[in-house]
């Protein structure tokens, strides 16, 4: 028997360069699949209330089954002692510009295995449900079994928050989809759409959609010529009308529900950006897709930082300016639209696909549709990963990531 010690010392090295995981005595413990079923929509009512419908034999419409089944792996993740410790930390960041040291603690968790294309299409699925009921021919359904749906929060003049709950049939795991930006130009449009535009234009512009002398702002920090006043912007993410704190009460909802289960995080374009902050804010397993740059917003929001973010991953591709962050500027396809789409840093790592290189795409915001996502990156096989032994691109960290950089950011009180 080998000494403590020199055991664990071996079994982490097993486990950096194996990427699997190990018991106290090395042998490989195998991550489990999970099968995931529809179990409830999530929406904000007009008193801005989460609210939860579950799916239910109740007077609804039928629909194909919704069962996924994803390949896991166990990740380290950094936690923050509690939510009431953290929200107080950025507290004490926004009100006296002082920062707190929190005693993260690390944790291994299961998180979905984003270096397989079955698991990350899977997620995909799930993530493009959150836009549409399950009546709809866009719906992605899968098995054979059927079930009744109960509407609840998705009625036509709903206008917030919105998405649904995926969950194991032992609620060992529980994945809260999260629904992007609804916009005409993104391929949709519908009763959030006013909303999803604001705080686009608030969470991804560079000083409160100030694209051009024309453009009406979201917010009144800009000070003329380059200038933005940085405590007038930050105030302005941190008004609680906006979708990060009804997502952080959300998933507090969701661990009432759920105390025992592991809770991980999907959603694409807004959608993902929200996702990632919420899995930064509390720990948890977040793939994003195609989601815009929100590094820039954590640090507006005052969320403090964990010693490393490697649990969020982001996946998009080449041809899809938003991601890309190259869709600004005022004949922009975006600000065209009254879209202003600025930032481009991501947190955690980011599976980038070459769409531009590889399959000779043009860069179109017509390309930022999950369902393009679906059908024409994750749907088959990726040659060039084929080639080194690999089904996704290898996912990286943004180092040397600059946005805004023609924007002076200080102390500009209104004159």
């Amino acid at each position: 028997m080998l000494p403590t010690a020199l055991s664990a010392l071996l079994i982490a090295l097993l486990e950096l360069f194996s990427g699997k995981r190990f018991d106290e005595d090395g042998f490989y413990e195998s991550s489990p699949r999970l099968r995931f079923d529809l179990r409830h929509e999530h929406a904000v009512s007009h008193t801005g209330n989460v609210v939860f419908s579950d799916v239910r034999p109740v007077g609804g419409y039928e629909f194909t089954g919704t069962l996924h089944e994803l390949g896991t792996r166990y990740i380290s993740s950094f936690r923050p002692p509690s939510f009431e410790e953290h929200s107080e930390a950025r507290i004490r960041s926004i009100r006296h510009a002082q920062s707190t040291k929190l005693s993260w603690y690390e944790d291994t968790i299961l998180g979905p295995a984003v270096e397989s294309r079955e698991t990350l299409l899977e997620l995909a699925k799930m993530t493009n449900n959150a836009y549409v009921t399950p009546n709809d021919t866009a719906w992605y359904s899968l098995g054979n079994r059927w079930v009744s749906h109960y509407p609840f929060g998705w009625e036509p003049d709903a206008d917030g928050f919105r998405g649904y709950v995926f969950a194991t049939p032992d609620n060992s795991t529980v994945v809260l989809s999260i629904k992007g930006t609804s916009a005409n130009m993104f391929g949709g449009g519908g009763p959030t759409a006013k909303k999803d535009k604001f705080n686009d234009n608030l969470l991804f512009s560079c000083c409160c959609a100030r694209v051009g002398w024309t453009w009406t702002t979201v917010c009144g920090c800009y000070r003329g010529g380059w200038k933005c006043d940085q405590l007038c912007l930050e105030q302005a993410l941190i008004d609680e009308s906006l979708f990060y704190p009804i997502g952080t009460n959300l998933y507090n909802n969701l661990t009432y529900m759920y105390p025992n289960s592991n809770i991980w995080i999907i959603g694409h374009s807004m959608g993902g950006a929200l996702a990632s902050l919420l899995g930064v804010t509390f720990g948890v397993p977040v793939v994003a897709f195609e989601s815009p740059g929100e590094r820039l917003a954590a640090q507006r929001l005052h969320l403090p930082s964990p010693p490393s973010t490697q649990h969020v991953t982001h996946v998009y591709h080449t041809a899809d300016p938003i991601a890309m962050g190259t869709c600004n500027g005022v004949l922009s396809s975006c600000a065209l639209a009254g879209f202003a789409m600025e930032t481009k840093c991501h947190l955690g790592e980011s599976i980038v696909y070459d769409t531009v290189s590889n399959l000779s795409w043009s860069v179109d915001i017509r390309n930022h549709g999950i369902v393009t996502v679906i059908e024409n990156v994750l749907g088959k096989p990726w040659a060039a990963c084929g080639e080194v032994g690999r089904e996704v691109p290898i996912p990286k960290r943004e180092v040397d990531c600059v946005e805004c950089y023609s924007w002076e950011f200080d102390d500009f009180p209104p004159s």
